[in-house]
């Protein structure tokens, strides 16, 4: 298989006017364009998203070539198609038509598929759907679809949602997956827990999020904690809260560092926050910590 184009490369192989686009919002996972075309004949290469075409005005004859079968189907307003990662396509079409695209992510698929499966997935199909209704897939696209456009406070968690809808509604009526030749996952290996390790001592100092931590590791955040758990007997933020305690100790037993910059470096708030964190959990403060070591 040839390589793979991305959603922002489709309007070479699919001109058509562009009338709004997620582009430069930040979102992650997902993505939106709504486009006007005129009747075209294309073939597409597989592109590296799993793709909905909503139709919004206009109605065609569309004829759709994928996995060498041909398929020919009305396509109106209140419809829409589906089209999987990877998979080239052929399409042919004869009157203007605005069309909506929301584009999910491989990754957010595997994700969510582990996370409902609770196993290894190897790959994602959407079925070969070109024309179809249901109200569920219409309302989230087009709830993505307006976010694009309005814009509003905490967008990004907002669509992210949306797009997690999405994908488990696809799961449960539109899509196959195939496992990998394995037991459901147990415990997270000690090569994870490195890995995990490793990646969460260098970023110490930033906001670490337990969505961060599931993608280190390659999976969804509900099957990342739960197998954390049942791994460290502990939750993620207590892990992190003790990675960052370990860290702080070190530092002020060097001495090199002031208090308030202990902190900094180790993800706390302030020196206030590093103090009752401190007394909390180690039944001391940084300052007698330091004066008890010095001693």
């Amino acid at each position: 298989m040839g390589s793979l184009i991305s959603p922002q490369d489709l309007p070479t192989w699919v001109p058509g006017r562009v009338l709004s686009a997620s582009d430069g919002l930040g979102w992650k996972d997902v993505g939106h364009r709504t486009y006007l075309y005129t009747g075209l004949d294309v073939a597409i290469p597989p592109i590296d998203h799993f793709m909905v075409v909503r139709y919004r005005t206009g109605q065609t004859p569309m004829d759709r070539r994928v996995e060498g079968r041909w398929t020919r189907r009305q396509c109106a307003p209140g419809e829409f198609s589906l089209l999987t990662r990877s998979e080239p396509s052929h399409w042919h079409w004869t009157e203007c038509i605005e069309v909506s695209h929301t584009y999910l992510s491989d990754a957010l698929m595997q994700r969510v598929a582990a996370d409902i499966t609770e196993r290894a997935v190897a790959d994602i199909r959407l079925h070969d759907v070109l024309q179809a209704r249901d109200p569920v897939v219409m309302n989230v696209v087009d709830a993505i679809s307006a976010e694009a456009g309005q814009r509003g406070f905490g967008g990004g968690l907002y669509v992210e949602a949306l797009s997690i809808q999405l994908a488990v509604h696809l799961f449960r009526q539109y899509a196959s997956i195939q496992f990998r030749d394995e037991v459901p996952m147990g415990p997270l290996s000690p090569a994870r827990m490195r890995r995990l390790a490793e990646f969460v001592d260098a970023h110490l100092q930033d906001s670490i999020s337990i969505e961060q931590m599931a993608a280190t590791l390659g999976l969804g955040v509900w099957t990342f904690s739960k197998h954390f758990r049942a791994t460290t007997g502990v939750s993620p933020y207590d892990y992190v809260t003790r990675r960052r305690l370990e860290r702080a100790v070190q530092l002020l037993t060097a001495g090199e560092l002031a208090i308030k910059e202990v902190a900094a470096d180790c993800g706390f708030s302030d020196q206030a926050h590093l103090t009752r964190v401190m007394r909390a959990r180690l039944g001391t403060t940084p300052a007698r910590m330091r004066k008890d070591r010095s001693g």
